[in-house]
């Protein structure tokens, strides 16, 4: 089953990643795992963005065009999936530095389930307030953190000690990333690419 390490990563996170990193799965593996949870950011998305609108504060609800919504939200699954490969390239190009030699399967696998939930928190735009989703994200953000932390030493097969400083410049690099990709966004936007507002 494609998602059968999700339950076990909430509940007993380091027993779960020593339980991958027995039974390594192919890349196809963990691509459809990836492309299978970037649906839920991309499709709650769209519908809030088309169907229920944003409320910011006390003002108007916010909401896009069908086909504006279905663009971004396209453009939104893309991305997430460009933004775990290439955190995954990150892991592995960081590895020699680390003295592991991981291979680049190892890697997605790390990368796609350290990224799940930052990836399901997506269905909180079903409840589009945004203090809520704010909240709920900085707590997805923080349990991906986390799940990074405890799973680089044993997927990396290093000691702790390396597998903090190894997850400390995942994780700086990650930052780097997302602020790469939300740079990206916006120039795009202001490039005439926007939204359009009903």
């Amino acid at each position: 089953m494609v998602l059968n390490h999700i339950w076990g990563l909430y509940a007993h996170p380091k027993e779960e990643w020593q339980s991958i990193e027995k039974r390594h799965e192919s890349g196809l593996y963990s691509l459809i795992h990836i492309m299978t949870i970037a649906l839920i950011p991309a499709i709650c998305g769209y519908y809030a963005a088309a169907h229920i609108g944003w409320s910011i504060g006390s003002g108007e609800v916010i909401m896009l065009t069908k086909d504006s919504a279905i663009m971004l939200a396209v453009a939104m699954y893309v991305a997430l999936i460009v933004g775990v490969f290439a955190l995954a390239y990150l892991i592995h190009w960081m590895a020699i530095t680390f003295d592991s030699a991981p291979s680049f399967t190892q890697s997605l696998e790390l990368a796609a389930y350290a990224s799940t939930p930052l990836l399901m928190v997506g269905v909180t735009a079903l409840f589009p307030i945004l203090w809520f989703v704010v909240l709920a994200s900085l707590g997805a953000i923080c349990y991906s953190v986390y799940l990074l932390y405890s799973g680089v030493p044993i997927m990396m097969n290093i000691p702790e000690e390396k597998g903090f400083i190894y997850a400390s410049s995942v994780v700086t690099c990650g930052l780097i990333l997302m602020v790469g990709l939300l740079a990206a966004t916006a120039m795009m936007w202001t490039s005439g690419f926007g939204p359009e507002y009903l």
